[in-house]
């Protein structure tokens, strides 16, 4: 009496001879699987199945990359314009009326403000806030009631952008409030607001103002 093969066995032997079925393409049809609601389907609609479910996957990264792409476009080209309107700029006053337009009229910020302050007001800052006010430090997210007082001078902000830098003689603060509390969550990318906090450095101590 011939041994009954075993399911393990079959499985076994299917890993090691993938191309079994190339030759036997009538039984791919006559195969049955679960379906993942209950009824049942064979191999070769399973495969077509995976086939669209991949497909839709990589259409979906591929929208995704190019929606980035265009974003991160959209980007440089306003970030282009703040910098050659900064070169242009004469004086702090000008300086600070061109970074707090940018943010409020271009990105759509509900508030923005750059000041200059001195390491005193830094520290006091820092303690009424109880954020780290170090050099090239960078705080986004939904802040409590208090903080947003001492931040923005106001309650109607909710969320927001707080960017310190360190300049030759003071520091740098720049401040980007929103009414949404679901604006700035505090993990999203800083790459792009780090580059402008180092424009605005670097047109303040060039025209040392």
């Amino acid at each position: 009496m011939d041994k009954k093969l075993t399911s393990k066995e079959v499985e076994l032997y299917l890993l090691e001879n993938t191309d079994f079925f190339l030759s036997r393409e009538s039984l791919v049809g006559e195969l049955s699987f679960k379906h993942d609601i209950g009824g049942a389907s064979s191999l070769l609609e399973m495969q077509v199945r995976r086939l669209r479910d991949e497909q839709t996957r990589l259409m979906d990264m591929l929208t995704s990359f190019v929606s980035t792409g265009q974003d991160n476009e959209d980007l440089f080209l306003k970030s282009k314009t703040l910098t050659l309107s900064l070169i242009q700029a004469k004086d702090l006053h000008a300086i600070k009326t061109t970074v707090e337009s940018f943010f409020q009229d271009v990105i759509g910020a509900d508030k923005c403000s750059l000041e200059l302050a001195s390491d005193k007001e830094i520290q006091k800052l820092e303690a009424d806030t109880s954020l780290e006010m170090n050099k090239n430090s960078i705080h986004m997210g939904p802040f409590s009631q208090e903080k947003m007082q001492h931040l923005f001078g106001g309650g109607e902000m909710l969320s927001g952008v707080i960017c310190v830098f360190k300049l030759n003689n003071k520091f740098g603060l720049l401040k980007v409030g929103s009414k949404d509390q679901t604006k700035y969550l505090g993990d999203g990318d800083t790459t792009f607001i780090e580059y402008i906090r180092d424009v605005i450095a670097s047109v303040i101590e060039l025209k040392d103002v």
